[in-house]
């Protein structure tokens, strides 16, 4: 087998044939992908959780929010590296692809190294803000800011991994991811147990198996053949394909950052409960997170999907792309939500011992775990709408029907009745309601493009 027909063996013809089957094998490597990722998080809080205490365990869980802050910035800036990598690979223009591959790495790198000094700066002043308990507080310090020595290696990967999955490889992003997370376990357990690190410990295993997986995807682009070829002594910043990558990853990493800030404010709602809660809330988060991640990977494939074909004119599989995503995340959402929560205490239970901690850990799981794929609704409407070039819609719609809501809801529903229950109910309700709000905006956006592929068109004529 040539190298070249190596390469291919990766990809997936998106733009020809049954859809279903070859976006369950999209979904498959990436939902495993996800999930190897929380698993570096869920050994970090197991770990502590078991062999130090509810107050590591919640020192960690407070510190998530703030992370996702900035790190959702830049998922949401490589939707624009898969989006302009798909549709230039679908209309073969090499050389474009190419200039794509070596902007995006270029950028992660530059910006990873700038956000060490900014995470570095802003986490002990915003870990204040957020009201973290003083029991806790210099734990959450000290963990963030090792985790933040690894943000260039973070942001490379989801690049790398993003410019790989706009071709259908999601194959070698899930054995980096392997390789990564079977490293960070024993590093976890090597740092906690016999060096008795505590969360320093889990935070510098956790760095280590980052640089693993983003050396591991590096090492994949400089030795592809043809457009995806990295050349590192060639590495620069084009800025026609770096404004080009913004202007459809931007609104995305805006959305994901202010969906954030609602999430802080959120968390710092669940602070308020004191840190038992905090640790069961942690527990249950990182739980319903496998869900989230799976469901993730049917957005993934519906943004790949959406630009491959938009890219080639194929226009007539749009819809159909769209219907057999939200069957998928369906699916997905509905029966692991409803395993996770049939199981929560005994899932639970592997995070902590502690009765108390389990029992609030089950009020989040009732409340957002349990009715996870209405979440997944509302991101798969999302994949169309950017797929189809349009991404300052669907932030904008986010940003009212999510993040809006939720923070309106804190200080106004959630003021008046200070309870668990009052709090995570807000987020089926602004899934709902932001889904159909979707719904409408996908109608007539898809309404300006022809129902008919290019070729046809072009037969007629």
């Amino acid at each position: 087998m040539t190298k070249h027909e190596n390469k291919k063996s990766y990809s997936i013809d998106m733009l020809h044939g049954a859809l279903l089957p070859k976006i369950l094998i999209f979904c498959l490597p990436l939902a495993l992908s996800g999930i190897l990722q929380l698993l570096f998080n869920a050994a970090d809080i197991i770990v502590l959780g078991r062999f130090v205490g509810p107050d590591a365990l919640a020192a960690v869980g407070a510190t998530s929010q703030l992370i996702n802050l900035l790190l959702n910035i830049f998922i949401g800036l490589s939707v624009g590296v898969n989006v302009q990598v798909a549709r230039y690979y679908a209309q073969g223009r090499d050389r474009d692809v190419n200039q794509v591959v070596e902007t995006s790495i270029a950028t992660s790198l530059v910006f990873g190294t700038l956000f060490i000094f900014i995470g570095i700066l802003v986490s002990a002043p915003v870990l204040g803000l957020m009201g973290t308990p003083s029991e806790v507080i210099s734990m959450s310090v000290l963990y963030i800011r090792i985790y933040f020595l690894g943000f260039p290696a973070i942001v490379t990967y989801n690049f790398g991994a993003a410019i790989l999955r706009a071709i259908g490889d999601t194959k070698r992003p899930l054995y980096f991811l392997m390789a990564a997370g079977v490293v960070n376990v024993f590093l976890n357990l090597f740092f906690v147990i016999v060096c008795g690190l505590g969360v320093s410990g889990v935070a510098i295993a956790t760095t280590v198996s980052n640089y693993i997986s983003a050396g591991l995807v590096l090492r994949t682009l400089t030795r592809e053949e043809g457009a995806l070829k990295l050349e590192l002594k060639k590495l620069k910043i084009n800025k026609i394909k770096f404004l080009r990558i913004f202007r459809i990853g931007l609104p995305a990493g805006l959305q994901g950052g202010i969906f954030s800030i609602s999430n802080v404010l959120i968390q710092s709602s669940v602070n308020s409960f004191g840190y038992i809660v905090m640790a069961g809330s942690t527990a249950s988060a990182n739980l319903e997170g496998f869900v989230y991640n799976a469901m993730n990977s049917v957005y993934q494939a519906n943004l790949s999907f959406t630009s491959q074909n938009v890219g080639a004119g194929k226009y007539s599989r749009i819809n159909r792309i769209l219907l057999t995503c939200q069957f998928v995340v369906f699916l997905i959402g509905g029966i692991m939500g409803g395993l996770f929560y049939l199981f929560g205490p005994q899932l639970l239970g592997i995070y902590s011992n502690e009765p108390d901690v389990i029992a609030a850990g089950m009020v989040r799981m009732t409340y957002i775990t349990l009715v996870y794929f209405l979440c997944g609704f509302m991101d798969v409407f999302v994949g169309s709408l950017r797929g189809m070039g349009y991404a300052v819609v669907p932030m904008i719609v986010s940003l009212l029907g999510a993040c809006a809501f939720r923070v309106l809801w804190i200080f106004t529903v959630f003021a008046a009745d200070h309870t668990m229950e009052t709090l995570f109910i807000s987020y089926p309700i602004s899934w709902v309601l932001t889904a159909f709000v979707h719904f409408i905006c996908f109608l007539k956006i898809r309404a300006k493009f022809p129902k008919e592929d290019a070729q046809d068109i072009r037969a007629r004529a």
